[in-house]
């Protein structure tokens, strides 16, 4: 089985957290099928490991981790690649796939653009 995990940085705030979990809730509605999780890197739990555990009881095999960053500054270069690298010695046979954070992706740069010109309802 296959898991989402969107992770982001994290917050005592509970109203940063929608967002993430407006995410994660479209990606329910749209792939029913799909396990999707968010977890986060301080302030607020689950933490990416916490949250693999979990998905690694309940059956998960192969996991494609989200990085939710606007800016690719220390917890995208350094903090996310050390989490990986311990989660790849803890589970070897889990597989993992990181995707670029989303900050660094055209279609997410071109709709902030289209926001900030009035481009979008």
């Amino acid at each position: 089985m296959q898991a989402i995990v969107l992770f982001a940085h994290g917050s005592r705030d509970p109203l940063w957290h929608r967002p993430i979990q407006a995410v994660a809730e479209r990606i329910r509605t749209r792939s029913p099928l799909t396990q999707v999780e968010c977890a986060y890197l301080e302030l607020t739990m689950p933490d990416l490991p916490s949250c693999v555990e979990g998905l690694i009881q309940r059956g998960c095999t192969s996991l494609r981790i989200l990085p939710m960053f606007l800016g690719i500054g220390k917890h995208a270069r350094e903090d996310l690649p050390l989490l990986i690298a311990e989660l790849r010695q803890s589970h070897p046979a889990l597989k993992i796939e990181v995707l670029p954070s989303v900050g660094e992706h055209p279609a997410l740069i071109a709709l902030m653009s289209d926001l900030a010109l009035g481009e979008v309802n």
